[in-house]
């Protein structure tokens, strides 16, 4: 197992692919010491070999379990000296389709991975943060909470609540001098999207088809910032005050085929 040895340290989740696994090769890049966590073990045994040993720790990691959870940043903590500079929450799963025709095992799934595991995170999390000047609380919102979006309507809600859960936890914990901030992408090329989906994304426009290394130059942005929300790409900081100053006109601009007919999450 790697040690920080005095190095700045990152705990991801989701880091065996996309966004995850952009952040931990940038933070590595950048001297970070990284701790990588995901549910798959063959992604993870590759970051471990590319970033090498004395680089990383890497672990699976189910978020929804709140002791496994609890386990991995003990070992983390020993390997860093109890401290932890950035807590990215980016795993996610994306099931869609209309509601009314999901699957509800598919609705629990969403909820548990996308919300729980975040609140499992940041709960498990706060004293390893609380322990480290200029520590940041970090997490993956998405542009589908700028407005519900629909046949992604469940994925949407938990980004609407991570997003809410970043700008209550802004303010909370700056008691402790602990930042939170989040980050809401919008169609980036990653596993998590389905076929067909970045081939027929625009060319250009706020739902072009985005590298997930724009991401992992955000988060790392985002530590030597103080901004709340962070937009990938940035125009989609429009969209969300566009759905906040007219919700009818951006709805009736959906269901019409507008705005978000190629959206898709990542």
């Amino acid at each position: 197992m790697g040690q920080a040895n005095g190095r700045k340290s990152i705990f991801i989740t989701g880091a065996a692919s996309g966004m995850g696994l952009a952040t931990a090769r940038l933070f590595a890049e950048k001297g970070w010491f990284v701790g990588g966590y995901d549910v798959n073990q063959a992604g993870l045994s590759a970051l471990a070999a590319e970033l090498g040993e004395g680089a990383c720790i890497v672990r699976t990691l189910d978020v929804t379990d709140r002791e496994d959870y609890r386990a991995a940043l003990a070992d983390f903590a020993q390997a860093t000296g109890g401290k932890l500079d950035l807590l990215f929450n980016n795993a996610g799963i994306g099931r869609g389709g209309p509601f009314a025709d999901q699957p509800f095992e598919d609705v629990i799934a969403v909820v548990q991975v996308n919300l729980m595991g975040v609140l499992i995170g940041i709960h498990a999390g706060i004293e390893l943060l609380k322990a480290t000047p200029n520590s940041l609380c970090f997490t993956t919102s998405s542009s589908s909470a700028t407005f519900g979006m629909a046949n992604i309507a469940v994925y949407s809600a938990t980004k609407h609540a991570v997003k809410g859960l970043s700008e209550a936890l802004s303010v909370e914990f700056k008691a402790y001098g602990v930042r939170v901030a989040d980050v809401l992408p919008g169609v980036i090329d990653t596993p998590i999207l389905p076929p067909g989906v970045v081939e027929g994304a625009p060319k250009d426009g706020m739902f072009r088809a985005i590298p997930p290394v724009e991401v992992a130059k955000v988060v790392w942005q985002a530590y030597h910032a103080d901004t709340l929300h962070w937009y990938v790409p940035p125009e989609l900081v429009e969209l969300d005050k566009m759905a906040t100053l007219a919700p009818e006109a951006t709805r009736d601009q959906m269901a019409r085929g507008g705005l978000f007919n190629a959206v898709s999450e990542g």
